[in-house]
């Protein structure tokens, strides 16, 4: 009996330990991952010669963070770890939305899946840090996509952009991209 107590207790120290690990992981990765949709949406922008899309992108995130930082001062919703009082709304979400959504609205649900999905995760992970709660991530996703949806325009429509994958010389994997101007 002694034994079993002695492995429940290890058990649950170990298993808490590695629980508060995987939560610096995550919340280390949502602080990074959190500018990857608005830079691969300014990146291709600026690839494809899209300038109007750059533009846009550029009024969408500063319209964003405008909104999202003017809520947090004004509102001072505690977070849940207690840690200050600027939790609604959440910034990560709504700049991760904010790119996911320009991606989409621009490009296409092609291109806007993965971007959302991306940005899904950083939803999730602020709640799985603790740093937000469901409201705040909502609040957040709300504002980015909103932004987002504002001032973009769709692009693939216009010019007709079509994007497959392709095999280069036969052997070489890659994409094959056509686009009217």
């Amino acid at each position: 009996m002694k034994y079993v107590v002695l492995f429940i207790f290890f058990g649950i120290y170990f298993n808490q330990n590695i629980a508060a690990q995987s939560r610096k992981k995550v919340e280390t990765s949502t602080d990074v991952l959190m500018f990857a949709t608005p830079v691969a949406g300014f990146v291709a922008s600026l690839i494809m010669k899209d300038y109007q899309g750059t533009k846009q992108i550029v009024l969408s995130g500063a319209t964003n963070l405008a909104a999202t930082y003017t809520l947090k001062y004004l509102i001072k919703k505690e977070r849940p770890n207690h840690k200050d009082h600027h939790a609604f709304p959440s910034n990560h979400t709504s700049v991760t939305f904010q790119g996911a959504a320009f991606i989409q609205r621009r490009y296409g649900w092609k291109w806007g899946i993965p971007a959302f999905a991306l940005s899904a995760y950083i939803g999730w992970g602020r709640t799985y840090c603790k740093e937000h709660d469901w409201w705040d991530v909502l609040g957040g996703t709300v504002i980015g996509t909103a932004s987002s949806y504002i001032f973009t325009r769709p692009f693939a429509r216009k010019h007709n952009l079509t994007l497959s994958p392709a095999l280069l010389n036969g052997q070489y994997p890659g994409f094959y991209a056509s686009i009217n101007w």
